[in-house]
């Protein structure tokens, strides 16, 4: 099986699928080979991805809260941090990173259930990238359901900055990544990852985590490259992700999940 991260991994600079890594990813699909995205993207934003690679794969989304069909269009199943735990992670970030905002990722049925109100974030939120399906609530409302992801966005202080402040005192009751270095934290249920996701997926299809390769560039990659038989972190990674593998590719920018792909496939 093959398994890759989406931003700063599979697509350009430009958020694209380019060429090559579709030839490479059609060369393994026809070879029967599984393909994953394995993404801290929410199911709403993988229709691109589809579109740019022509094939709607199963996909972990959310840091592995969440698995979803993309051919389906359907969540198969989700892991939520609860109502008491989002309202104990909020105040203790509070006290520990004054100034910060809030929000939180939720899930539906499908990848744009208008049932679900999808992204929730709080007047002092200020987002890290273009965000135009945001609904600004007040933070009470931003806790007051169960949500695959609480993002914490303090602007201007970097990202393992703030983990390093939080993880000691949020323990085991939470799990803590990032996927950018610009001063925003994802806060998942306990044991969430990209990793447990990807192991269920693995389950589901019977394929041993030994025979995964899987690609990725951030801290939020590094228990996925981790638990994979060959781990490939990208020319750009970060420093944690490039530690964690096995290999590494040249950059995104310069098709480095094709290169890789190309030895066995095209």
């Amino acid at each position: 099986m093959v398994a890759t991260d989406v931003d700063g991994t599979l697509i350009d600079h430009e958020e694209r699928v380019t060429a090559r890594t579709k030839a490479a990813v059609d060369a393994l699909i026809a070879d029967g080979v599984p393909f994953v995205l394995a993404t801290g993207r929410p199911p709403r934003w993988i229709d691109p991805l589809i579109d740019g690679l022509g094939y709607a794969p199963l996909c972990v989304c959310g840091n592995g809260a969440v698995l979803y069909d993309s051919a389906a269009d359907r969540v198969l199943a989700s892991q939520t941090l609860d109502v008491d735990t989002l309202s104990w992670i909020a105040e203790l970030a509070e006290r520990a990173l004054p100034g910060c905002g809030l929000a939180a990722e939720r899930v539906g049925a499908r990848a744009h259930d208008a049932a679900t109100p999808q992204f929730v974030s709080s007047p002092e939120y200020e987002h890290a990238w273009l965000n135009p399906d945001d609904t600004a609530v007040s933070r009470s409302e931003v806790i007051d359901a169960p949500a695959i992801k609480m993002l914490v966005r303090l602007r201007g202080t970097p990202s393992a900055e703030m983990r390093a402040v939080l993880a000691p005192l949020i323990g085991d009751r939470a799990d803590i990544t990032y996927s950018t270095d610009h001063g925003l934290i994802e806060l998942s249920a306990p044991g969430v990852t990209k990793a447990s996701g990807l192991a269920t997926v693995a389950q589901r299809l019977g394929v041993e985590r030994s025979t995964i390769i899987a690609f990725g560039d951030m801290p939020n990659d590094v228990p996925m490259l981790s638990m994979v038989g060959h781990g490939v972190a990208m020319a750009n990674a970060h420093a944690d992700a490039i530690a964690a593998a096995d290999e590494v590719t040249t950059a995104n920018s310069e098709d480095g999940v094709a290169r890789v792909l190309e030895r066995w496939w095209i």
